[in-house]
């Protein structure tokens, strides 16, 4: 992936499985500012409100957004529950480092980073690393379904920070 920064809006998601590495990477730009993001990212109230595809009901079981904190969350489809664990390594202005698992898949744990990357005033372009530790891991998750997650989820953030974020909660 170049480290040049491609200045064209990317409205919808690009996603782009890296030849070289079991790696996947997510594009995507937000009428937002970095701080917007990282709350909609952080914040549990916010977040159960776009992660996943449509029609998702997403329930935080534990949720503690810091440097070294740890998140589970438990979302129905269908009448499917889907479990994800994992842990916030680095929670900076910038970028969430963190470990993602299915709970389905407990030994296919990915290093995930999110960039947020101020383009101009009130936009911000999202890149999100996702490293697994095979290429036939990183393979079965392009085959999961994942690119329907990815682009509901992001639609419905984008319509989430369109209508503005409701101020913080108290103590938060």
């Amino acid at each position: 992936m170049s480290s040049t920064m491609n200045t064209a809006w990317i409205a919808t998601a690009q996603i782009e499985a890296d030849p070289t590495v079991p790696v996947i990477w997510i594009t995507r730009d937000f009428a937002a500012t970095p701080a917007q993001l990282l709350r909609a990212h952080t914040d549990p109230e916010l977040f159960v409100q776009w992660v996943g595809p449509e029609g998702t009901r997403t329930e935080i079981s534990h949720w503690d957004a810091r440097t070294g904190g740890s998140w589970r969350y438990v979302s129905t489809l269908g009448g499917q529950d889907f479990v994800f664990y994992g842990c916030f390594h680095q929670i900076r202005p910038d970028r969430i480092v963190q470990t993602f698992t299915y709970e389905g898949e407990p030994d296919g744990v990915a290093l995930e980073t999110a960039r947020f990357e101020e383009l101009a005033e009130g936009h911000t372009r999202l890149r999100v690393q996702s490293l697994v530790d095979s290429f036939e891991a990183r393979d079965a998750w392009l085959r999961s379904g994942m690119e329907t997650g990815v682009h509901d989820g992001y639609a419905k953030l984008d319509a989430l920070l369109r209508a503005g974020l409701p101020a913080p909660a108290a103590g938060a």
